[in-house]
C-alpha cells in the first residue's frame, strides 16, 4: 500500500473515531441517554451519576441523571454544597399517575429526612408535591434545578411549576436521592460509584 493511500485510509478511520466519540460521551440507561454535560443557569454542569428505578422487579419507572458543577462521590457534598444542581428524570412508564408521584414524593421526603426537618418544612412538601399534578408516560420529563441564592425549581413535563426558596427544602432532596437512608441503587448510581 503507497503512503498516500495508507494516509487517506487511517484520515477515514480517524473521522469514523472522532464521530463515534460523540456518541461515546451520552451515558445510557435502560435506553435514556444522558449526555455528560448540560449548561443550566450559565454554568457547565457535569454527569455525576445515572440510576433508576424498577418496581416489582421488572417494571421501569425511571432513568435519572444527577449534574453537578463540581461534581463528587461524597453524599453530604452533594447534600449540602452551594453549586448549581440539576436531577433530570426521564419516565418509562405509564402506571406513574399523578397520585402515586405526589405520595411517593412525600414518603421519600419523610423517610430521608429527620421528623423536625419534615415538621419545620411540611408546607413546602405539600407544595412541591402539590405541582406534581400530572401522570406519567414514557418520554415524559421532571427536573429541579437548585441555584445558590434562590432556590430550587420544579420544571414538569415541560412546565415551570414554581421554586421553593433558600437551601434548606433543596438539601432534603438531595438527601432522600443520595443520603444514608436513600433507596441504595438511586444512591450509588448518583453518586457515581458503580464506575
Amino acid at each position: 500500500m503507497s503512503r498516500s493511500v495508507f494516509a487517506c485510509a487511517m484520515a477515514v478511520v480517524f473521522v469514523f473515531v472522532a464521530a463515534g466519540l460523540g456518541y461515546a460521551e451520552d451515558v445510557e440507561i435502560l435506553g435514556v441517554k444522558f449526555p455528560t454535560e448540560k449548561t443550566i443557569e450559565g454554568k457547565t454542569l457535569k454527569l455525576n451519576g445515572v440510576s433508576y428505578l424498577k418496581k416489582l422487579g421488572f417494571v421501569k419507572v425511571y432513568a435519572v441523571g444527577l449534574y453537578l458543577e463540581n461534581p463528587t462521590k461524597d453524599s453530604t457534598e452533594v447534600i449540602e454544597s452551594e453549586q448549581v444542581k440539576y436531577l433530570l428524570t426521564h419516565y418509562l412508564t405509564s402506571k406513574a399517575t399523578a397520585e402515586k408521584i405526589s405520595e411517593g414524593f412525600i414518603e421519600l421526603m419523610e423517610q430521608g429526612n429527620t421528623k423536625e426537618l419534615v415538621d419545620a418544612n411540611q408546607a413546602d412538601i405539600q407544595k412541591y408535591a402539590s405541582w406534581l399534578d400530572k401522570d406519567m408516560a414514557p418520554g415524559l420529563t421532571s427536573e429541579s434545578v437548585y441555584v445558590p441564592g434562590k432556590g430550587i425549581t420544579l420544571t414538569y413535563q415541560g412546565q415551570v411549576k414554581g421554586t421553593i426558596p433558600g437551601s434548606a427544602f433543596a438539601q432534603m432532596v438531595y438527601r432522600y436521592n443520595v443520603g444514608e437512608k436513600a433507596d441504595r441503587t438511586i444512591r450509588e448510581g448518583l453518586l457515581g460509584l458503580g464506575k
